[in-house]
């Protein structure tokens, strides 16, 4: 599936941003960056492809260039372009790239990434510090720009400016996510919900439906995922002050529904597929039995339309007018996969089999894929999103791959020489970005210029390789310290962060040793059997 849609970009619609694949031509969409080619890189990696990866790699650092007089979406340059970049960037020494000295802190595809994120920060320069949600690549932004920005648009930086702040050294862009992500905290309504849209200049809330899909999806999402980048708590507590309230008033059984931001009345009883992301990011917090639940409801609507329609209209059981199409997106898949690594369980690769399947005999044309306008014809559109190549087809090989590098255990890694000190890297933990582009949360210690920061990195070092060592570590030894010689190994090192730094904790977040899901669920102090 990978191939014949990218071939026939390459051959159809490059250089521009995605392919028509009813004319077999090419548009531009979201800029003019040639983007389902950046989307697609790190999914080239991940199918084992190196050569192509390598290829694309030089085609870029030759062909992209943002000094262009094109109005772009922030968020989604963040997302594609910069994310993108950044992963392969982090990828490249897995690829086979001849990497510069220096790098992961520095290397082509990151000065390119960091140059699409300098592009995109006069938008953070409001009152409120929320973003607009446009802005002109040469210009900054227009005189007349819409101050109205969804919460998704504010909310979604986290990750890939974090990772570029750590990478670069400069802090700029950390700084305009964290203080976007705490306007919109600050301006959630007293029953702790969010609206959809907000104006960035007064911080009034223009569409107040507060749900968890279309415009507001991805704020959760990077409030979770930044956290565990991140180990940051401030985060992760945000995340589950909003989970209790989504819980409280738009949760009815086990589906998700939109209500209002200040009062919680129920607005609109629509599941949109875009929400399809929430059971996978229930797993990340470990709550594996709600995202089952509400996965299954889901999944019964694919089966019903063989696709997931944009809107569906909970109790009438059916698509909503205008919304029936579906653009070959990937948010159920994802969860389904995030859920197999944590159960396992079969019918999660039975939805992978119903995607291929669908996707394959409704949308494959001669030129690639086709969108579906409408899932009860299956008539198609004349597009392909770059997302299909970037998420939809790498989460179904994922699902469908349980022994590729993106799940490595921790078991195996690389120690990289930087002009900070030894780092590790590639020891899995993989953390997606929005798109799908993952990011190694190790890379952001290998690149820190302080003392008691590079003292942390030597500690993480001294663990991991005490956990190499002592292939025995078992969740016993952990909770008795007094036992076994590994153990020792691994709070001398963390000890010897607590001397240096007495504010670290004395156990570092990263030795944990993996443990079964079974495992897991026992040390919160009840134990499930795996027939329950």
């Amino acid at each position: 599936m990978f191939y014949h849609a990218y071939e026939h970009y390459l051959e159809s619609a490059f250089p521009y941003d995605e392919l028509r694949p009813l004319t077999c031509d090419g548009q531009d969409t979201w800029g003019s960056f040639s983007l389902t080619l950046i989307d697609a890189l790190d999914t080239l990696l991940i199918l084992g492809n190196v050569s192509e990866f390598q290829r694309v790699v030089t085609v870029l650092q030759e062909g992209v260039d943002f000094d262009i007089d094109v109005n772009a979406s922030v968020f989604e340059t963040n997302i594609r372009v910069v994310g993108g970049l950044l992963s392969a960037h982090l990828l490249s020494k897995k690829a086979g790239i001849e990497v510069e000295v220096g790098w992961p802190c520095s290397g082509p595809l990151l000065r390119m990434a960091e140059e699409a994120a300098r592009k995109l920060l006069p938008a953070f320069q409001t009152p409120t510090g929320m973003p607009y949600g446009t802005v002109n690549l040469l210009h900054g932004v227009n005189p007349g720009e819409t101050p109205v920005t969804c919460t998704a648009g504010i909310g979604t930086f986290i990750v890939e400016f974090a990772t570029l702040s750590h990478l670069t050294g400069d802090p700029v862009f950390e700084d305009v996510a964290r203080k976007a992500l705490k306007a919109l905290w600050k301006n959630r309504s007293d029953i702790g919900l969010v609206g959809n849209h907000i104006d960035v200049v007064t911080a009034k809330w223009v569409a107040q439906d507060a749900g968890i899909g279309a415009g507001v999806d991805s704020y959760f999402e990077y409030l979770v995922k930044g956290a565990i980048l991140l180990q940051d708590k401030e985060l992760m507590s945000m995340f589950l002050e909003y989970n209790k309230a989504i819980k409280n008033y738009t949760k009815f059984d086990d589906w998700y529904l939109w209500v209002q931001m200040y009062k919680g009345t129920v607005s609109m009883p629509v599941f949109q597929s875009l929400e399809a992301y929430w059971p996978g990011l229930q797993s990340l917090i470990g709550d594996v039995d709600n995202a089952m639940r509400t996965f299954l409801n889901y999944y019964t609507v694919w089966k019903q339309f063989g696709g997931l329609p944009e809107f569906y209209n909970i109790p009438q059981g059916y698509t909503v007018d205008k919304r029936e199409g579906y653009p070959l997106r990937p948010e159920l898949i994802e969860s389904a996969m995030y859920l197999y690594r944590a159960t396992r369980d079969p019918t999660l690769l039975e939805l992978g089999r119903d995607a291929v399947e669908s996707i394959e005999k409704i949308s494959k044309v001669d030129c690639g894929f086709a969108t579906i306008k409408d899932l009860r014809d299956h008539r198609l559109d004349n597009r392909m999103e770059s997302f299909f190549l970037a998420e939809t087809v790498k989460y179904l090989y994922l699902l469908f791959d349980p022994d590729n590098f993106i799940h490595n255990d921790g078991s195996d890694f690389d120690v990289v020489i930087t002009p900070y000190g030894e780092c590790v890297l590639n020891a899995g933990g993989y953390i997606f970005n929005t798109e799908a582009h993952p990011i190694d949360p190790a890379a952001l210690h290998c690149c820190r210029k302080r003392k008691e920061e590079q003292w942390e990195v030597e500690d993480l070092m001294r663990e991991f390789y005490s956990l190499k060592k002592n292939k025995k570590f078992t969740l016993k030894q952990a909770s008795e310290h007094d036992e076994g010689e590994s153990t020792k190994d691994a709070t001398d090192a963390s000890s010897g962060g607590e001397k240096r730094n007495s504010k670290k904790s004395s156990h570092s977040l990263l030795s944990c040793p993996s443990q079964s899901f079974n495992s897991k669920l026992a040390v919160l102090g009840q134990v499930f059997l795996d027939n329950t």
